[in-house]
């Protein structure tokens, strides 16, 4: 239960972030420095209780790669959504429910860049929080946070950034991006932790 718990806890304080950031008024061209920002000190703050995933599909990389139980990987993925929804609510609520229009994304370059970043997400927790190599360090979470900074900065204007399932969820509800578009998210985030969690295991045969 406190592994659920602190994977709700930090998957609300980054849908939270996001949307305080991006809609306005908010941090402009700073919001992604925020969102890399509050996602490497939940993972310092939540690492050693859960792992820090705070994503679906960092979740299901980490199971893919053998260091997550089902029962745990359900109980994650339920508690990251339901605190991407909830975050929502509190953001459309302190922001006065504005007006927004939905963003709406080419498919094809949306997908590509959805999966590479989610891919390179999903890789990074892996090596640097899962790995026997890499094992007690103390650089794990910066390099989350800095992987999600250099994501949004790269690819946020072609898909959104979101490169995480519930942040999907959650921008969706709070109406930066349609309904239609949601599916492109779960696809690409979804199958870069897969496609992360295979690779690992093919890189590290004696580490799985």
């Amino acid at each position: 239960m406190a592994k659920a718990i602190m994977e709700f806890i930090g998957a609300f304080f980054l849908v939270f972030t996001v949307g305080m950031t991006v809609i306005e008024p908010g941090a402009g061209n700073l919001a992604p420095l925020a969102i890399g920002s509050v996602l490497m000190v939940m993972i310092f703050a939540g690492g050693h209780l859960s792992g820090g995933h705070y994503n679906p599909a960092v979740s299901l990389a980490v199971y893919v790669r053998g260091k997550l139980s089902v029962n745990d990987l359900i109980a994650y993925m339920v508690a990251q959504f339901i605190a991407g929804a909830v975050a929502a609510g509190l953001v459309l609520f302190l922001k006065g429910f504005p007006a927004l229009t939905p963003a709406v994304w080419q498919i094809v370059p949306a997908l590509i860049t959805e999966f590479l970043f989610a891919f390179a997400l999903c890789f990074v927790v892996l090596n640097s929080a899962t790995a026997r190599g890499t094992s007690g360090n103390s650089f794990y979470g910066l390099a989350i946070g800095f992987t999600v900074l250099a994501g949004v900065y790269a690819v946020g204007a072609i898909s959104g950034g979101a490169f995480n399932p519930a942040v999907a969820l959650g921008i969706t509800l709070m109406g930066l991006t349609s309904w239609a578009s949601i599916w492109i998210y779960l696809v690409a985030n979804f199958a870069g932790g897969a496609v992360a969690g295979l690779v690992f295991r093919a890189l590290n045969p004696d580490d799985v």
